[in-house]
């Protein structure tokens, strides 16, 4: 990285990033209140309100959201006449899943192979931490250009759409000029990208009824319908031989026509067993940035250890669609659901709830802003051009601040590249990452203000 006051002021502050993002990565903040402590996530809503006060914020608030959770905002004023730019994180976290995979705790931050583990370290915790770091190089480099508002979710990992909510209830709350979402991720580790494009989401819980109760398998099966059994069908449907997704309605062809994704990459990045192949058809990009996507999230059903010879009388399952822009996710819901009941087998009494939902979410990464961010990841990454690249995964948040502010310039940057393997085992971030992120934001800061 070039030599520069912002650059050795942010190398200067990294041990307290990291001892910062150690306290808020020991916070289990899950926001699923069934299994996780609501205090966890409470005191690490704390921790932020904290550490926005002591740089100076005021009207710092916990906004108690319709979904239950809490959201963190501040408000820090810069120079008259500047412009306001809102910067975005969450604080909540997915669950650690299986904690004997992690090769140390989750919820212990842990230095190992130049990379910090942790849940949370990449997504979003790191964020937070990020966007501190840059706003501490500016104070020590001439004071922020710029006004600042930040928000740092509660329940973003949820989908349960708190924040959107409140938001749209409190529309000049958030509103700014433009807004830094810290929750993508360059390409690659060292390459400076920007996220042009989201997938939407939508999470359907289906239940399936075929019986008053379960019932002796030697005594009926054979004859009496097994409500796991066509569970399993409905399933299966959902799927092409190939593995692409197939939803009743749903158009499967978009084709991604930026950065690709080679299949060697992706294979090593998603960490796929040597003789296992991909799913579905057309380039990498199309599938997991142009495409919808299926998964089931989980499924009610008893356990192989202490299982009992019964057919089943009841069985339910968590699916999440992902849908590409250009897709409306209220549309794309109702052709899920109508698809699980049609699938539904042997007349099965069949019951689908739609549990979340998000926008999918297009930038225009053509405006002054971008090319201002451009500019400052060319510095902090030693002269590589801005990269821009889609996702996969969804942030609701941005279609509703895109509604509420149809002025604002949207960017998505972040520490979630690949190795960081958000939301699996062994979750971390890199330190290098953090500190030319950091950095980069920063020096975009300084040059929107000034419109260099």
């Amino acid at each position: 990285m070039p030599s520069n006051p912002i650059a050795e002021t942010v190398a200067s502050l990294m041990p307290r990033a990291k001892a910062e993002l150690t306290e808020l990565v020991a916070f289990k903040s899950v926001a699923d209140f069934e299994q996780y402590p609501r205090n966890e996530s409470e005191a690490a809503a704390n921790w932020v309100a904290d550490a926005l006060l002591a740089e100076g914020f005021e009207d710092i608030a916990l906004l108690d959201t319709p979904d239950g959770t809490q959201s963190v905002y501040g408000f820090l004023p810069g120079p008259e006449g500047a412009p306001t730019v809102l910067l975005y994180a969450h604080y909540d976290v997915q669950p650690p899943l299986d904690e004997a995979g992690w090769a140390t705790p989750p919820f212990e931050l842990t230095e190992r192979d130049g990379r910090w583990y942790g849940r949370g370290s990449a997504d979003c915790k790191g964020g937070v931490v990020m966007h501190l770091l840059a706003l501490r190089a500016l104070k020590a480099n001439g004071g922020i250009p710029v006004h600042v508002k930040f928000i740092a979710e509660g329940s973003e990992e949820q989908g349960t759409g708190g924040l959107e909510r409140y938001a749209e209830a409190h529309p000049d709350l958030l509103r700014a000029d433009t807004i830094v979402i810290g929750d993508a991720g360059n390409f690659r580790a060292g390459l400076p990208t920007v996220t042009a494009t989201l997938r939407g989401m939508t999470l359907v819980r289906v239940e399936i009824d075929t019986l008053e109760g379960n019932l002796h398998s030697g005594q009926f099966g054979g004859a009496a319908p097994d409500a796991l059994a066509a569970l399993v069908r409905v399933l299966d449907s959902l799927r092409a031989e190939d593995g692409s997704t197939t939803v009743d309605g749903l158009d499967n062809g978009g084709v991604w026509e930026g950065l690709q994704y080679t299949e060697d990459d992706f294979r090593r990045d998603a960490k796929i067993l040597d003789g296992v192949g991909l799913i579905g058809e057309g380039t990498v990009a199309d599938r997991i940035w142009a495409r919808p996507a299926v998964t089931v999230l989980g499924i009610d059903c008893p356990p192989v250890v202490g299982a009992t010879p019964s057919v089943h009388a009841g069985a339910r399952a968590l699916i999440s669609l992902r849908v590409p822009p250009g897709v409306d996710a209220a549309e794309a819901t109702k052709l899920l659901r109508a698809h699980l009941e049609a699938h539904t087998p042997w007349g099965a009494r069949v019951r689908t709830e739609q549990v979340g939902q998000g926008q999918a979410f297009r930038a225009d990464v053509t405006s002054p802003a971008y090319e201002a961010m451009a500019a400052a990841l060319r510095e902090a990454y030693d002269g590589q051009e801005m990269q821009a690249s889609g996702m996969g995964g969804s942030i609701p948040l941005c279609n509703t601040l895109g509604a509420l502010y149809p002025d604002a310039e949207i960017l998505l940057i972040g520490l979630s590249e690949p190795e960081a393997q958000i939301h699996a085992v062994n979750e971390s971030v890199s330190p290098d990452e953090l500190e030319r992120m950091s950095v980069a934001e920063a020096l975009f800061l300084q040059r929107y203000a000034t419109g260099a």
